[in-house]
């Protein structure tokens, strides 16, 4: 297999621009393609229209260009020591890639400057071997450069709801794709509305054997009949009774995942705070740490008096104002 100079097949310089590339490349193209040369001619103009083609194909394109440079440096070193072609070790330069298209001149393009192109498929041995197939299968795509390259898949968000209990412990989600892949989810404590958890390679599955995207699981905590969230912080009211607010005493305050006693000074006035520490939600950087349970004093004053705790009211009252 012989080695093929891409520069001497467009007539342009090692050093040779991308602009100076594509303008060798179209007169060339122009000269040489079917349409213009027809009768006894039209066979060796077909190869020929096919050769600067290929060689258009690697230089126009940097990342092919680099690997071809890099490789006819190594040809020329082994030919001046007297190797034959055919023993020649093409392994390191074989492409791994499975394909996908970027583009490079569309086939309308192509038919402006050329006229129809039809039945010019097919790149020679050399670029096959040291490419991997990078060209085949020219035909109707000929305008266009076929790269094998895998696709990475592309990203997914999902939301889930919890709730605040949920938060704070941690949870799981099956979820369930429509191609039937089942993902068991796991939802780290201390999450809050707006969270999000990323599932590597759990998105939408990728082309060409490329990887996959990454799932995205937005979190919703759903609001809570007792608790306000605030951060990592707890908010909660407990009532208390007037005499307990009085003379004081205990009462017992719903932690989110426990029950605590909270002891009520004497004269502890309607809405007072108090805070207990670590008794709020889980930190989602780490959750061993907590935030605090505020818990507001919700006085309440007793009903349906009867006629002598009314008189017991009344001296009480007598004896604040004496």
């Amino acid at each position: 297999m012989d080695y093929k100079d891409y520069y001497q097949i467009l007539g342009v310089d090692k050093n040779a621009s991308q602009d100076e590339i594509k303008k060798a490349f179209r007169k060339l193209a122009r000269k040489y393609h079917p349409d213009m040369n027809k009768g006894d001619h039209a066979k060796a103009a077909e190869e020929k229209f096919k050769e600067i083609n290929e060689a258009n194909e690697v230089l126009s394109d940097p990342d092919k260009r680099q690997k071809y440079d890099q490789f006819g440096a190594h040809w020329q070193q082994f030919g001046r020591a007297g190797g034959q072609p055919e023993d020649f070790n093409w392994g390191p330069w074989q492409s791994q890639g499975a394909g996908s298209y970027t583009r490079t001149m569309t086939l309308e393009e192509l038919e402006q400057l050329f006229g129809r192109i039809g039945g010019l498929g097919g790149f020679s041995d050399f670029f096959e071997t040291l490419f991997g197939g990078f060209g085949r299968g020219a035909g109707a795509d000929f305008g266009q450069r076929r790269v094998r390259r895998p696709q990475r898949g592309q990203d997914a968000e999902h939301t889930v709801e919890i709730s605040l209990e949920e938060a704070h412990r941690g949870a799981s989600r099956l979820l369930q794709w429509e191609d039937g892949r089942k993902i068991e989810a796991q939802i780290p404590p201390g999450v809050k509305t707006g969270s999000k958890i990323r599932l590597r390679g759990q998105g939408q599955r990728g082309a060409m054997g490329g990887q996959a995207g990454d799932l995205f699981l937005r979190v919703e905590v759903l609001p809570h009949p007792l608790f306000e969230r605030n951060g990592d912080n707890l908010r909660i009211n407990v009532p208390v009774g007037l005499f307990d607010a009085l003379l004081g005493g205990e009462v017992e305050v719903a932690a989110i995942d426990q029950r605590v006693r909270l002891t009520i000074p004497p004269e502890t006035e309607n809405g007072k705070t108090f805070r207990l520490r670590g008794l709020g939600m889980p930190r989602l950087s780490d959750p061993k740490k907590k935030g605090d349970l505020f818990v507001k004093v919700d006085v309440l004053l007793p009903k349906r008096l009867s006629a002598k705790e009314k008189e017991l009211f009344e001296r009480l009252r007598g004896m604040r104002r004496s």
